[in-house]
């Protein structure tokens, strides 16, 4: 009796310490692949050589409206790990690095705390530090073979051969045979850009290789029953007016998910082997979806929704998207779809979307596209991509998948824009999109060791609101001097950047001594803005010469912070672009600095090089 009883306490004793959270618990498989869209066999495209990604979809089930959030990598998957949309948080811009919110768990934390072993090999690039990254490793080396006995895995293998600098190389017989390439009317049809398409689909193939091994080792493993997979991209393909472009070609990327028997119940409605869904779905959904998985509560101040799991949601109304930063280059771009439309609005509308990035420039397609533009041997829907953008743009994605067809301003197509533009602001607002703090002030935030998502939150929180009602002025010539003389220099600055986008005008006319004022402003990004406009629309050469010579000034380092000075040498750049003569000088502006982040350096050097 003695001897049984002693068994059953040691039993109680050791069932004790597992814990419950993590019994019975479905393993999780992520196979991420960067930098392509859905361009694969499974998704329609005949061209693509993708045999075991097509296999696995005939088995699976395929999101057809599936986006990323964000059209470049980092920005998309800090959108992934915090489960928010990085607007809200400060972390839009590329290797923005912004402090995350005190209140914020990455998911894999969660899915920690309920007993999982999670790895990642091994891209991270998030905008945004914690010193909880919620991995167990995270690193080449990671992988669900060296979790504890008796744990479930949540691991993340990313193939990272279909980026956008692999399909630039030399070799000079691809495998795809570039006369066979469609390619979207928006491109110049030349043998550059065909070459790089067909290694671009060479590139697919060898995804498709790596997703194969990865699937024979779970299967190996005796593990496939146990495990739901999932296969994602990160973001459209790596060619020019996809990735970066926060429209439908940069944001839509492929979707498969496989639930095996075992895990039929934690399955998306609908789901069915071979089957395919149209529900909108983002990257902002990944983060509760897999809390969901895992019989995890979903945080309230996650953004996403959940689509499968035993807290999926109905199917959400809209999906959204955003461009900050890309690079050396500021922008601010938000996009809202219902799976039929997309609407864009851009913020900087005297700025086009192809704004001249040289890592994007190394691309042959780039380069090749932009030479023709300069020369002027394009039509108008190949030239848009390098004009200074409308600032709504909206599109039918059913029968204009290229979105070349703005209906913006289609009397038809007015309630769809309305609805859209209404949605987007609703969004904007309960998000706390913090895209109306410029960038150089936004990292003043940053420096202090803040997320910017807790500093002063009522003025933040409020910045869409005001922000979209500065930029719907309609009496700006009127309007514009008690808008520069605001005490919120982000008003000041926004007026100025509707000014830029508006062009020389009465608005214009009336106010130029108040911008020579605002040279002087007492925030330095606001004096950047006045200083652009004087520079684009003064007929005066001394205001000219006075412009170029504040925009000097704050492009200097050390004596600026690095991301007001590229905001600066930015300014410099576009009124080069527009025939203004530049000193000497700004082409011998000190490159590296040991105090600029090496990112920040290459930014830099970049810019300086261009003047």
């Amino acid at each position: 009796m003695k001897s049984k009883f002693f068994t059953l306490s040691w039993f109680l004793c050791w069932t004790a310490s597992i814990p419950l959270v993590a019994m019975d618990k479905p393993n999780i498989l992520w196979l991420s692949t960067e930098d392509h869209g859905p361009q694969l066999g499974c998704y329609g495209d005949a061209y693509a050589t993708t045999p075991h990604i097509d296999a696995f979809a005939e088995r699976g089930y395929r999101y057809n409206k599936a986006i990323s959030t964000a059209p470049v990598c980092a920005p998309a998957r800090t959108t992934i790990i915090s489960g928010m949309y990085p607007p809200s948080t400060g972390g839009q811009h590329m290797r923005s690095r912004a402090p995350a919110p005190s209140y914020l768990k990455f998911f894999p934390r969660y899915l920690q705390e309920a007993g999982y072993y999670t790895t990642n090999n091994s891209k991270e690039d998030y905008n945004l530090t914690t010193d909880d990254k919620g991995w167990d490793e995270s690193s080449r080396n990671g992988h669900w073979k060296n979790r504890p006995d008796g744990k479930p895995f949540f691991a993340v293998f990313n193939f990272t051969g279909t980026h956008e600098s692999k399909i630039r190389n030399n070799n000079p017989n691809p495998v795809h045979d570039p006369s066979l390439v469609t390619l979207a009317p928006y491109l110049p049809d030349t043998p550059e850009v065909r070459k790089d398409w067909a290694q671009y689909y060479d590139r697919l193939t060898e995804a498709d290789q790596f997703f194969a091994m990865r699937m024979k080792e779970l299967e190996e493993a005796g593990l496939s029953q146990d495990t739901i997979v999932f296969f994602w991209a990160d973001h459209g393909s790596g060619m020019p007016r996809s990735k970066r472009y926060p429209g439908w070609t940069g944001l839509h990327v492929p979707l498969i998910v496989h639930f095996p028997p075992k895990w039929a119940h934690l399955a998306p409605k609908g789901y069915e082997e071979g089957g395919s869904s149209d529900r909108l779905v983002g990257f902002v959904d990944f983060a509760p979806t897999m809390l969901s998985l895992a019989g995890v509560t979903i945080p309230d101040y996650y953004h996403g929704h959940a689509f499968a799991g035993d807290q999926q949601t109905e199917d959400p109304p809209y999906s959204f998207g955003f461009r900050g930063r890309m690079d050396e280059r500021p922008d601010f771009v938000r996009s809202i779809t219902d799976g039929r439309y997309i609407y864009m609005r851009n913020f900087y509308r005297h700025l086009p979307h192809g704004q001249f990035v040289r890592y994007q420039q190394q691309t042959p397609t780039t380069s090749v596209w932009y030479a023709k533009f300069l020369a002027g041997e394009l039509d108008a829907v190949k030239s848009a991509f390098w004009e200074p953008r409308p600032r709504e743009e909206l599109y039918d994605l059913e029968n204009d998948y290229f979105s070349v067809n703005n209906l913006a301003e289609s009397d038809s197509h007015h309630s769809v824009k309305t609805r859209l533009s209404q949605a987007l602001d609703e969004h904007m607002a309960a998000t706390g999109d913090l895209g109306f703090l410029p960038e150089p002030m936004l990292r003043k935030i940053i420096l202090t060791g803040k997320s910017p998502a807790e500093s002063d939150r009522t003025q933040l929180e409020n910045a869409p609101t005001w922000g979209n009602a500065v930029l719907n002025l309609r009496d700006l010539e009127n309007e514009l001097p008690g808008s520069l003389r605001h005490p919120m220099p982000e008003r000041r600055y926004w007026v100025l950047m509707q000014l830029l986008g508006e062009g020389p005008g009465i608005a214009y006319d009336l106010n130029e001594h108040l911008l020579e004022k605002t040279l002087e402003d007492a925030e330095p990004i606001v004096a950047v803005a006045a200083a652009e406009c004087l520079g684009r629309f003064s007929s005066r050469q001394d205001l000219q010469e006075k412009a170029v010579s504040t925009l000097m000034r704050y492009a200097t380092f050390p004596g600026n912070e690095f991301i007001l000075s590229i905001h600066a040498l930015n300014a410099l750049d576009n009124l080069k672009t527009q025939g203004l003569s530049l000193p000497k000088e700004a082409g011998k502006l000190t490159i590296e600095h040991e105090q600029i982040p090496r990112w920040g350096n290459s930014y830099r050097r970049q810019l300086i090089e261009r003047l």
